[in-house]
């Protein structure tokens, strides 16, 4: 927060008392937030929202790289977002009908831990750092199969049980580690449904994950990847930052589905629905 807020009085480039003159308040005010002594109370939290957007600024932006690590030479450098943070060991806990099952998740970049915990009252924002060494890992590429294995995991291939494509996915990560693959976020989550519920095909689905530029993540799905797992920083979240990263995913959201809206429309005679997989298999 502190890092923040003396950001964006740098790229005003106002000094400590011509900020305070716009916010409201008094220039101690804003050098105790800048050296974290104290935060600014709601009101002032909205107040600085409303400069910003006053002066286009990004602040979503300016959140989302203030939190970006680099990589260093032989570990990963990554992002979890949790809802009341990690209590004991990290351990591969989440729900079952996660993307690709029970495991610990983590973005390569911050901004989808970030929008997953946004709705949250007080959350915590993880950096960890991965150490790869004597794991399996299994990456799955972009394309039917991610959606499929995606499917089995968020109980929609319960209708195939029995089936050889129900099998392959069942088994498909068994003795590995590390799962890899595209985040099925809230950009998709239309277009994921429309796919199980037969209005969209393969090949429109397969255009919009190109289209959307979801990211990556690494999932910890055994007990041996978690060990391997170090957190760096834990970070609360201001009621500032939830409030911008709210705007800016409902925001995305919305041009997720116009984008994909426009994709079905020209992919909607190619390809196979969801239905018509399951039965050919």
């Amino acid at each position: 927060m502190k890092d923040l807020i003396k950001n964006i009085r740098n790229l005003v480039n106002m000094n400590q008392e011509q900020f305070a003159e716009c916010l409201g308040t008094t220039a101690l005010s804003i050098n105790r937030w800048e050296n974290g002594k104290t935060e600014p109370n709601k009101m002032a939290q909205k107040q600085l929202y409303q400069f910003c957007k006053n002066n286009s600024i990004d602040l979503a932006k300016m959140i989302i790289d203030s939190k970006t690590y680099e990589n260093t030479d032989n570990k990963l450098i990554l992002y979890h977002g949790s809802k009341k943070g990690i209590v004991g060991d990290i351990a591969p806990i989440s729900r079952s009908e996660c993307d690709f099952g029970q495991g610990f998740y983590m973005g390569t970049s911050t901004l989808q831990p970030l929008t997953l915990v946004c709705a949250e009252d007080k959350p915590k924002f993880y950096t960890v750092e991965l150490d790869l060494t004597g794991l399996k890992v299994l990456n799955v590429e972009i394309g039917l199969e991610w959606a499929l294995l995606i499917a089995y995991y968020r109980k929609e291939m319960e209708s195939a049980i029995g089936t050889e494509i129900y099998e392959k996915y069942a088994n498909f990560a068994n003795g590995y580690d590390i799962v890899v693959g595209y985040i099925a976020n809230d950009r998709m989550y239309t277009e994921l449904s429309r796919f199980f519920n037969k209005t969209l095909t393969d090949t429109a689905l397969i255009h919009c994950l190109s289209a959307l530029d979801l990211g990556m993540q690494y999932v910890a799905i055994t007990e041996k990847a978690c060990k391997q797992i170090k957190v760096l920083k834990e970070e609360s979240l201001s009621q500032l930052e939830l409030a911008i990263l709210r705007d800016m995913s409902v925001e995305r959201r919305k041009e997720g589905i116009a984008l994909a809206d426009e994709i079905e429309v020209k992919y909607r005679r190619e390809g196979k629905f969801f239905d018509e997989i399951l039965g050919g298999k």
